[in-house]
């Protein structure tokens, strides 16, 4: 119908049931535009987009003993995953990331002893062995912080010791204590990696500005700016002179590495 709708592809809205969210779960946020305490510009290409208010999430998944119901599927304005509140037994009310198959009316748990279904939380320790799962915890009692955008899944390979390997979205393969917790699933929205803006204004209804290549830039502003005619910019790198394409930037001394047990996929 026009030029804005050509390309434009957004997923359907169809999982959520509910446009309000729970009044008692949910914090003012305040928007900065990239400016610090004093007003300066610290990081560009940021500012404008919807008002939004945060949603605070359960990620520790720590009530055991008691099953919540599902009420309502919603969107979130802070995540790329759709997320679900849920109503425990003694009446108290938590939002959870969605996965996908959770359903209203659904009944899930979390703690030792819990059956392996989707939407449930338990330790590794008591995950079958080739389950798929999300939002896993890298220390115990932390919460989770492992595969928690929209479609995104971990497996659980193998158990050795006090230790279960794992293969993360990006390939890479870790161990993780077994006294963490993950939830049995895949992370909702899958379709979200297949979404176009289709124009410059949905950027901005996410408080994205227009953000301008390295390449146009003067040499005093950019590595790569200057040169005459439509020149290249020699090697990419970034605005502070790190490389771009292969330059490995994670400490060779960072002491998680022995975790590590092969690296990401190139």
């Amino acid at each position: 119908m026009t030029p804005g709708q050509r390309h434009k592809i957004i997923g359907t809205f169809d999982d959520i049931t509910t446009s309000t969210p729970e009044k008692s779960l949910v914090t003012p946020l305040k928007s900065s535009g990239g400016r610090n305490n004093s007003g300066k510009m610290t990081m560009r290409y940021i500012g404008g987009g919807h008002k939004r208010q945060y949603r605070i999430i359960d990620f520790l998944r720590n009530k055991d003993g008691m099953t919540a119901t599902v009420k309502t599927i919603e969107y979130d304005p802070n995540r790329s995953a759709r997320i679900a509140l849920v109503v425990y037994a003694d009446g108290e009310k938590r939002y959870i990331v969605a996965p996908v198959g959770l359903k209203v009316g659904q009944t899930i748990a979390s703690g030792a002893g819990v059956a392996p279904e989707v939407g449930n939380t338990l330790f590794l320790s008591e995950i079958p062995l080739g389950t798929v799962v999300h939002c896993i915890e890298l220390t115990p009692g932390r919460g989770a912080a492992m595969a928690r955008s929209a479609g995104t899944y971990a497996q659980l390979l193998a158990r050795e010791g006090k230790y279960a390997i794992i293969k993360l979205p990006s390939g890479e393969t870790r161990m993780v204590l077994t006294t963490c917790r993950a939830t049995v699933g895949t992370v909702s929205n899958p379709d979200h990696s297949l979404e176009q803006s289709g124009k410059a204004g949905r950027k901005r209804w996410l408080g994205r500005r227009p953000r301008n290549r390295g390449v146009v830039m003067n040499p005093v502003d950019h590595p790569m700016g200057g040169g005459e005619g439509r020149a290249s910019g020699g090697h990419p790198r970034s605005r502070t002179g790190v490389l771009a394409k292969g330059y490995k930037t994670r400490n060779p001394k960072k002491t998680t590495s022995k975790f590590i047990v092969s690296r990401r996929n190139k």
